[in-house]
């Protein structure tokens, strides 16, 4: 009996496994195989497929594409017109979002209410509202129909509430007592502001940014009817797209949904990585 509790007392004591290692147990496991089964299915597949077909007709339909004045035309309208909402969209978006938050005033929860309805509505229904508002028979004056204005006001109607409700929840969470430990130490409004909240905020901005510049360089159904798709003038990617697909020249159209995924990688790759300098810098 002597031995076999020395032998029990030197046994070493066997390790409990962390809950932190880097294995799966059996539902978790399952649940990322699901996940990553669905997410293949939605996205990496016909990314892929995209891809595939583009290639398909070698590095000359890439030439073909860019050299095409009609085709570049529509590539830069669309990108800098992107861009420049996106810009306009991160100081518009944080402004409605800090008034939302901050401010009390009569119809408040009816603006919070009004600002996703471009969510809501079908883009085909926002082209005609902007088209009935800023059209031929427009009950303000405001003709901006087949021109560039258009396509700047579709783009920045359907792309407005990405930052809004990208800020707006990091607002509501962050601490006031802070702002007034800043205050009581002499700060003024702007220094509070740039140095104790924009840096919690610099986040949420770039990341309704990013999702403002994604659907922007996406939309249709809002420019379809209002930017009048003339060529080299207000045609932007997408109806050139659809246009090679009626065409029958879906090796063209993939290789301009093929360039569009790289804008669209570079410009999320770029915001995330100026968000993170500029938020270290905060």
């Amino acid at each position: 009996m002597a031995s076999a509790s020395v032998a029990v007392e030197s046994r070493p004591a066997r390790k409990r496994r962390s809950a932190s290692s880097g294995s799966l147990t059996a539902w978790p496991a399952f649940g990322l195989g699901v996940a990553m089964i669905w997410f293949s299915l939605l996205v990496l597949i016909p990314l892929s497929a995209i891809v595939v077909k583009a290639s398909g007709g070698g590095l000359s339909t890439y030439i073909d594409v860019l050299s095409n004045e009609q085709t570049r035309s529509a590539l830069q309208l669309t990108v800098v017109s992107s861009f420049a909402i996106t810009l306009v969209n991160m100081v518009m978006g944080t402004i409605i979002a800090w008034v939302l938050v901050r401010d009390r005033f009569p119809g408040m929860a009816i603006l919070d209410l009004v600002i996703d309805i471009p969510f809501a509505l079908p883009t085909i229904v926002a082209g005609l509202v902007l088209l009935s508002l800023y059209g031929p028979d427009s009950p303000i004056g405001v003709h901006v129909n087949n021109t560039r204005y258009a396509v700047y006001l579709a783009i920045a109607f359907v792309t407005l509430p990405f930052v809004v409700r990208t800020v707006q929840p990091v607002l509501e969470e962050l601490d006031t007592d802070v702002e007034d430990a800043a205050a009581s130490l002499g700060a003024s409004r702007f220094t509070t502001f740039r140095r104790v909240i924009l840096p919690a905020l610099v986040p949420a901005i770039f990341a309704g940014a990013a999702l403002s510049f994604a659907r922007g360089i996406s939309e249709y159904g809002a420019l379809v009817l209002i930017s009048g798709n003339l060529a080299n003038r207000t045609e932007v990617v997408s109806v050139r797209l659809f246009s090679f697909l009626e065409g029958g020249n879906t090796e063209a159209a993939a290789a301009v949904a093929t360039l569009m995924l790289l804008v669209a990688l570079f410009a999320i790759v770029s915001l995330d990585v100026i968000q993170r300098r500029v938020a270290r810098r905060g």
